[in-house]
């Protein structure tokens, strides 16, 4: 098959001085390409303002419409659409519309960045503009703890980028150092006074009956304390085959599908809370679900200090988790495990959070170390 002949051709933005010339190469206006085949005239988008990658994907679409494989490493892909592309298989994980607000703003703000810097396509993204980039975040966000949260969502959008062969590594992002202390795991003398102190603490039964079976699930199933509280009735399961009972969801925040076994009696526990929803444990339907987090959080917060236990944490909530995490790995379980078990995108991101806890690793490197003291030392003269 031979492919018909395709022209780069400029759509000039109303005041590009070069209006007059559709085949000027260095202004910074959009490039098309347009050919004719079967007598119909076709016209697409570059998806670039550079002309050299204009070239590029002049390339690729000759190779395709001659039948022919593109070179490798030739095609690009324009970032508003990779962007879109994105957001919508986050939207297909049935992540919450509270974190696809979060991607599209974060996002949209790197695509109007990248087209500030010339940069139209996934594979013009590089380690220097990225510098570039986050060096942004210091007026557009107070909090390093923010930062540091939108590096990880940002680098979220890179992997998949790269997993969609879109490029061929993810470029380095440059790392943001949080100087809040990491949240503490609790141990099971702490966990029981937590417990006791919610019947001192709150008031209201029908609070501390929720609040109780809610720090039973988060403690032994992992889930974040949104997670928790948005869980369905059908998403708690009992397992037939071997006879227990997990929880069955998928993570609001990456949309990472998680099968947690929990001990009947917390099972029991949690199917036993009224809440006037035949479809949720917890939550009304009513209102947003940042509102039910928030409230919450409150009640966790007063229980905390009642018991004692409470330092001023960055939700406190997530002790609970820590928790959960920590418990499995001092016992052994792998790391790439409780990964899984947590939702977590990478296991960077578990390592990042737990790697001091990793037992198999800890207990070779005190092996190591005691295996010297039987070594001899050598003479010195």
């Amino acid at each position: 098959m031979v492919a018909p002949t395709i022209t780069i051709f400029v759509r000039h933005s109303a005041d590009c001085k070069y209006q007059g010339d559709e085949f000027w190469k260095k202004c910074n206006c959009r490039k098309h390409l347009r050919w004719t085949q079967n007598g119909v005239q076709h016209r697409r988008k570059a998806g670039t303002r550079s002309w050299a990658e204009a070239e590029n994907a002049k390339r690729d679409l000759e190779a395709q419409l001659s039948g022919k494989a593109p070179e490798p490493g030739s095609q690009t892909k324009p970032l508003d659409e990779a962007i879109k592309t994105f957001i919508q298989d986050k939207t297909n994980q049935g992540v919450s519309k509270g974190v696809l607000g979060k991607y599209d703003r974060e996002l949209e703000r790197f695509n109007k960045f990248c087209t500030k810097h010339s940069v139209y396509a996934v594979q013009g993204i590089n380690a220097e503009l990225l510098t570039k980039f986050v060096a942004t975040w210091q007026e557009q966000y107070d909090s390093a703890l923010t930062r540091s949260k939108v590096r990880e969502r940002l680098r979220g959008f890179l992997r998949y980028c790269y997993q969609s062969e879109w490029l061929s590594r993810i470029p380095q992002v440059s790392k943001i150092k949080v100087d809040q202390a990491p949240t503490l795991p609790l141990n099971e003398k702490q966990f029981e006074k937590l417990l006791d102190a919610v019947y001192g603490t709150l008031e209201d039964k029908t609070t501390q009956t929720k609040v109780h079976a809610l720090l039973q699930l988060m403690k032994n199933s992992g889930l974040a304390i949104r997670d928790a509280l948005t869980l369905k009735r059908e998403e708690l399961l009992f397992d037939k085959a071997k006879k227990l009972y997990r929880v069955t969801t998928s993570r609001q925040k990456t949309g990472v599908h998680v099968s947690v076994p929990i001990p009947a009696d917390v099972a029991t526990e949690l199917l036993e809370v009224l809440n006037g929803n035949p479809k949720y444990v917890f939550w009304s339907g009513n209102g947003l679900q940042e509102s039910i987090a928030k409230n919450f959080q409150k009640h966790l917060k007063k229980v905390f200090e009642a018991a004692g236990l409470y330092t001023g944490d960055h939700m406190v909530s997530h002790r609970l988790r820590d928790t959960f995490a920590v418990n499995l790995l001092e016992k052994g379980v792998p790391l790439e495990e409780v990964s899984k078990l947590l939702g977590h995108e990478s296991i960077k991101t578990t390592e990042h959070s737990y790697a001091r806890w990793v037992k198999s690793r800890q207990d070779r490197l005190d092996s190591l170390v005691v295996h010297t003291w039987n070594k001899k030392q050598g003479t010195h003269r």
